[in-house]
Parts: structure tokens; sequence; C-alpha cells
């Protein structure tokens, strides 16, 4: 069995998107001197997409997704070549189709506990990038093997946290922390 692995975008104060859903403070992702490019170039954000097998997305991060990646330019964005690569799923029940570039990726109905149960039956390593209710439905059903943060220093004081309110307490081990240009800090923890 495969393991699933998911990343979230988090201020120091533990939100995933301020009180009105918005995710403005993303830009402390931003490099120094990029003209408000998000550094995915970095040698540790390659090595974690590198890991993966597959990718799965909800809905609202696919269409973010979907409406970038595809046309990018992997001389630019070392990481476009990667995405564009793995395979990519979708889960959701009002979609009717997910194009991406020129193709389309699966569409995989339910809550994603499912889903993403047999997806690491078929791969080895499955990620999820940000997708908050379907990560709530993953850490609730204790599907996630690992997590990734990356910490912005920024602190919002309200909005939506990472982690759903049902998942009660849970253990974390340790396994690295790399600081960032501009304050980020990137955290991995295995979950037990």
């Amino acid at each position: 069995m495969g393991r699933l692995i998911v990343e979230q975008v988090v201020t120091v104060d533990g939100y995933a998107a301020d009180p009105d859903g918005g995710i403005d403070f993303f830009e402390a992702l931003v490099r120094p001197g990029a003209d408000g490019e998000v550094d995915f170039n970095d040698a540790e954000q390659l090595a974690y997409v590198r890991q993966a097998d597959a990718i799965l997305f909800g809905a609202t991060t696919y269409r973010m997704f979907a409406d970038y990646w595809p046309g990018v330019d992997p001389e630019v964005e070392h990481v476009a070549e990667l995405i564009d690569r793995l395979p990519k799923f979708v889960v959701s029940n009002t979609l009717a189709a997910a194009p991406w570039g020129d193709g389309e990726i699966e569409i995989l109905r339910g809550d994603g506990v499912d889903a993403a149960t047999a997806l690491v039956q078929r791969f080895e390593t499955v990620i999820v990038w940000g997708s908050l209710t379907l990560t709530d439905a993953l850490l609730t059903a204790g599907l996630v093997d690992e997590l990734h943060l990356r910490v912005v220093p920024v602190l919002l004081g309200g909005g939506r946290s990472f982690t759903p309110v049902a998942i009660g307490d849970r253990a974390l081990e340790f396994v690295h922390a790399e600081p960032r240009p501009g304050g980020v800090v990137n955290l991995t923890y295995a979950l037990r």
C-alpha cells in the first residue's frame, strides 16, 4: 500500500484561508525580487514533487492548478514538467469535466476517502495540495501519512483552519524543517 502526503500553505497561526475564504497571504511565498512569482524551483519543492506517483485535488484547488500549470514553461518553472507528466485526479460531485491543457483528468466521485484509498493501492506516493474539504475528510479518516506545511510569516487572527474540528488529538512525528527566504518555514511531519 502506498502513502498519502498532504501539503498545505498556512499562516503562523494555523489558517489556510482568511475569514472570507481568500488566500492573499500566499503572497508571502513570493521570491524576493521575483516580480510576484512564487518560487516553485527550490530544491525542496522539486524533491517533494519528484517523490509523487500521482496527484489528487479537490475541485477548488484543481481549478486553480488547471488555470495555471498547463501553460507554464518548464524551462521557467521546473516543477511544471513534473506536474504535467504525473497522473492527476480530482474529487468532485459537481464537475462534469476536468480539462487539463489539451486533455482531461479523471473525476472521482464521493467524499474522497474511497478515492484516496483506491489511489494509494495503485500508486506508491499520492500527493494532495491544498484541497481543504478533501483534506478534512482524509485527515478525519486517518488516511494521511505525511503532512507538509509551508508556514508563511503572517498572522490572520481568524479564518479557515487547515484541519477539521472533528480530527481530535493526533500525534505527529517531526521529520524535517527548512527555513526559506522571506521567513517561510517548510515543516514535514509523519502522522501516527
